[in-house]
């Protein structure tokens, strides 16, 4: 036995997330600062009125945030005509993303846009939408921090000592069911939590996150073994605890070809519904890349990819390529996951979202976090439940991956 010292919170994540301090409108010019860094932003050019919607995800509004913007404010808080905004909205759209919106003077979009050398800024340039031009400027854009800045870390403000056992083994591996066929793509289905960890509890009938993403990662299974065209492991197939590298370690140790987590989210308002598709954030990949270009054994960093012998100015490339492929392969089948749920899962407004989440972060596994839906909101949590919703969330899975590995087989 050892004593490992477990840090626990006071305050809330959102306590330390970066503050919107100030947003600088100068004609075409559009500032925003933060006193940290953020996970990255996202614009959306709109119409009917004309508006550009900014999303800073990782980020909270300060109570005190500074709007400028060059002509003379009115007493409604718009702007004179002469600048391409006449007024500055902000609002926190969800725990963790603020919105701002610039209401424009004419139709607009961002032409371009970065974040400061140190990531505490937000530059962007506007234009005017003249005739055609909506089919030559991207309607929707990312903007991430530079590589290499994070945010703080969270203050741990006490800690307290607990005996825990010793680090066990590497857990063994489940059972791959669907046949021998080792040219059937694997996938393997993480249901998020699990043991002594419930996850998030509903308010409504005390549903628990760990009982309804075993429930639906069963379902799953059921339906892509079904197709006859995959097979397919499930982290856990009863009520156990694993550790977060443990989940995606287990893919990788299969060598699947596709990793799906599922999990159920919830909110401190009841009014946040639907599910949401996550992928690994350039950022997050930026710094899991560096870590495995540092190890000391390189020969199983990368599936299929030797890099014990490999000059060490060569390997950070090729293991940043490799991130790169799975990367955007994950965004592949998040994208079919979309399509083949629309109609039949109920997604959130920008329900394609980048994060750094533990799962995620397999170099080699294509992979996904699939939030299925707000156990805090009461339709929610009566869908997640029942055998009908979950049916549609297999069903949907089922009909992706299908796709997304008959895709895969035309491109070889």
């Amino acid at each position: 036995m050892m004593f490992t010292t477990l840090l626990f919170m006071l305050a809330s994540s959102l306590a330390n997330a970066a503050h919107v301090r100030d947003i600088n409108v100068d004609g075409s010019k559009v500032v925003i600062t933060f006193d940290d860094i953020v996970v990255g932003a996202k614009t959306l050019t709109l119409s009917g009125p004309d508006r550009i919607a900014i999303d800073i995800e990782g980020g909270t509004l300060h109570k005190g945030v500074n709007t400028r913007s060059q002509g003379s404010p009115q007493s409604n808080g718009s702007y004179a005509r002469n600048n391409m905004v006449s007024k500055i909205r902000v609002a926190q759209f969800a725990p963790d993303t603020a919105r701002i919106v610039l209401d424009m003077s004419a139709p607009t979009a961002v032409k371009s846009g970065y974040f400061s050398s140190d990531g505490r800024a937000l530059h962007l340039a506007l234009a005017p939408l003249v005739g055609g031009q909506r089919a030559n400027i991207s309607l929707n854009q990312l903007f991430q921090p530079p590589a290499g800045f994070a945010a703080k870390k969270v203050r741990k403000p006490y800690s307290v000592s607990v005996r825990l056992p010793k680090a066990k083994k590497q857990i063994g591996l489940p059972n791959i069911l669907g046949g021998n066929n080792k040219n059937k793509p694997l996938v393997v289905i993480d249901a998020g939590h699990g043991g002594h960890d419930p996850g998030a509890i509903s308010p409504h009938g005390g549903k628990r996150e760990k009982d309804i993403t075993l429930a639906i990662a069963k379902r799953i299974r059921d339906q892509l073994l079904a197709t006859g065209r995959v097979r397919v492991a499930l982290t856990r197939d009863d009520d156990k605890y694993l550790v977060l590298t443990e989940r995606y370690s287990i893919a990788r140790r299969l060598n699947a070809d596709l990793f799906i987590s599922v999990h159920a989210d919830s909110a401190g308002s009841e009014a946040a519904k639907g599910a949401t598709v996550y992928t690994l954030s350039e950022v997050a990949s930026d710094r899991e890349t560096a870590k495995l270009a540092a190890r000391e054994n390189k020969s199983d960093v990368i599936r299929g990819l030797d890099l014990s012998g490999a000059d060490p100015n060569i390997s950070p490339i090729l293991i940043d390529l490799r991130q790169r492929e799975t990367m955007n392969l994950s965004s592949d089948f998040a994208k079919l996951l979309l399509r083949e749920g629309d109609g039949r899962m109920n997604f959130r407004t920008y329900s394609h979202r980048f994060a750094s989440f533990v799962v995620l972060k397999a170099p080699d596994v294509p992979s996904i976090l699939l939030e299925t839906g707000y156990l805090t909101n009461a339709k929610d949590v009566s869908r997640l439940s029942s055998r009908a919703g979950q049916n549609q969330i297999a069903d949907s899975v089922a009909d992706a991956v299908t796709v997304y590995f008959a895709r895969q087989l035309a491109l070889r």
